[in-house]
């Protein structure tokens, strides 16, 4: 099809690491098929009555380490103008977020939003995920110290983590002989007036936490992530090992159970994680692990990924 104008709202482009960045190859690939890019951060957007307008500047990629991207000069662009907008900012899921979700619903769909704006709103990853209980390890979402307290009883081993946390920062196990439970509340609540997700520990995790990819809600690509020892966190940014790995039938029934919902609410690119055959969270803000695939299976995501945004757009 015709190039189209694609604008990615994301972190600065001197911070992304472009061995690993599921953005930049997303990126490559959209220049690749001709379409014009144009780089903007989240607070370089604003909204002047009812245009939602930023201050952009057009990009060229290369997989050149530290001369990865060159910058044409800066204008200040109508975004409903764009054919596309990548939403790919990093979380944490804060009020900033949830504004700009708010702010992108002014153009979308005319202009597509990838993903939904309203539904990443709506569908913060450790909330969806509740949705489907069945799939789900023992979890709990809590402000309440004493429910808390009764769940670690009755489970003894388990996780506590923020409720819109990402990469595995703050994320803690709690072992039953672990007195640390009551300054760890103190300090999350302390922080924050948010409430915690606690989930009981699944010891299946030693083998590794499942990143599997949907597209359009159908898996097309999958990522083994080990832990580094010591730590039960499998989070690439904490350390954790990628390695090859294959879809089990367990697997495959959660994301038939799961896909419709994704496909009907826009979600059109998804990342779930899966522990021993439970579902831990639904990712769909800036959900990574495109380059990993691609070196391990030889599938070009990126390029399934624009084959449904140019279908969408056609």
């Amino acid at each position: 099809m015709a190039g189209l104008k694609i604008a990615v709202q994301m972190d600065p482009m001197h911070s992304i690491d472009i061995t690993g960045d599921s953005t930049f190859a997303l990126m490559l690939e959209a220049q690749s098929r001709g379409h014009a890019l144009w780089h903007y951060e989240v607070h370089h957007m604003w909204l002047n009555g009812a245009t939602l307008q930023a201050r952009v500047r057009p990009v060229t990629v290369q997989n050149v380490p530290g001369e990865h991207y060159e910058f044409g000069p800066e204008k200040t662009v109508n975004l409903a103008e764009m054919d596309v907008v990548l939403m790919r900012q990093d979380p944490p899921f804060d009020m900033a977020y949830i504004t700009a979700t708010h702010l992108l619903e002014h153009i979308h769909p005319k202009t597509l939003v990838v993903n939904n704006p309203a539904a990443v709103r709506n569908a913060p990853e450790k909330l969806l995920v509740t949705h489907f209980p069945e799939l789900m390890p023992p979890t709990l979402i809590a402000w309440d110290r004493g429910a808390i307290r009764d769940f670690r009883k009755l489970h003894g081993d388990i996780i506590v983590k923020p409720l819109f946390g990402n990469g595995g920062i703050g994320v803690f196990r709690i072992k039953p002989d672990d007195e640390n439970l009551g300054s760890l509340l103190d300090m999350f609540f302390a922080a924050s007036r948010e409430p915690l997700m606690v989930q009981r520990y699944e010891p299946a995790v030693r083998q590794g936490d499942k990143r599997i990819i949907l597209i359009d809600g159908e898996p097309l690509g999958a990522l083994n992530r080990v832990p580094a020892e010591g730590d039960s966190r499998s989070n690439m940014h904490a350390g954790g090992r990628p390695e090859r790995t294959s879809l089990t039938p367990r697997e495959l029934e959660i994301c038939a159970r799961i896909g419709p919902t994704l496909k009907r609410e826009g979600l059109l690119f998804t990342g779930i994680d899966v522990i021993g055959g439970y579902l831990t969270e639904i990712n769909v803000t800036s959900p990574t692990g495109l380059q990993q695939i691609a070196r391990f299976d030889g599938v070009n995501l990126a390029a399934a990924i624009w084959d449904k945004i140019e279908a969408k757009r056609a």
